[in-house]
């Protein structure tokens, strides 16, 4: 079997982190568990930190601070490359990635994809619990994305993914620049330009019912920029 590293950076999540780990160990118990926690002042790593006392495959990587969302996954990424896993998972502590698309996930990179993106703008995609605004945001920005860079994908800013350790390679996650809303864009845009074979597999995603949203205006905003930066480095053999 593949060894499988799922990771989720986290910060202040300690209403949703003890069911979001029995619900990602149920749901893949071969797999290994990576909570990347930024000094979540609520707690969180200290509770991850007893989880991971009595399962061995949960561990915790402590950050100094909020450091942002991309650099967490990369820190994770290279350390789980470094470690010799064959797949990577992301998923957001929440628990707005129900585990019950895990398997289709997985069918996904067992029938060759490279990079599997759970859509929530395909067929039988979708989202509960957000307001009009959230629905503009996202999919504003991400028809937005796909038009500037020229990609067939229809959710460029899902955070449920999951990536071979082929992709990861060919993706160089040193050049990696991107923290925020972008992050997930960039990751997708590196992957199609090094011939990755991505497919979307159809979630429907739950807002949070616990907890703080981390999406602002500020992330959306530097989002547009990172698009034509990235067109821009594509376009002069950069990227």
């Amino acid at each position: 079997m593949p060894r499988t590293l799922i990771v989720t950076p986290t910060y202040n999540e300690k209403e949703n982190i003890r069911r979001f780990v029995d619900a990602v160990r149920g749901a893949m118990p071969d797999a290994d568990l990576l909570v990347v926690d930024d000094a979540s002042p609520d707690g969180t790593g200290d509770i991850a930190d007893g989880i991971a006392e009595a399962d061995a495959h949960v561990r915790v990587m402590h950050r100094a601070g909020k450091l942002g969302l991309g650099t967490a996954y990369v820190q994770a990424f290279q350390k789980g490359l470094g470690e010799g896993y064959d797949r990577f998972f992301e998923m957001d502590a929440d628990l707005s990635h129900d585990v019950r698309y895990l398997p289709d996930f997985v069918r996904a990179l067992d029938d060759g994809a490279d990079v599997v993106i759970g859509s929530r703008n395909i067929s039988g995609g979708g989202v509960e619990g957000w307001g009009l605004g959230r629905h503009v945001i996202s999919k504003g920005g991400s028809l937005y994305s796909r038009t500037i860079l020229g990609l067939p994908v229809r959710d460029l800013t899902s955070g449920y993914k999951a990536f071979t350790r082929r992709a990861l390679e060919a993706i160089r996650l040193d050049e990696v620049r991107s923290n925020g809303y972008s992050f997930q864009i960039e990751m997708t845009y590196r992957a199609v330009l090094r011939g990755m074979r991505v497919k979307e597999v159809p979630i429907v995603f739950v807002d949070r019912t616990a907890g703080r949203s981390k999406m602002s205006r500020k992330i959306f905003v530097e989002a547009i920029g990172v698009v034509w930066r990235l067109r821009g480095e594509a376009l002069l053999g950069r990227l």
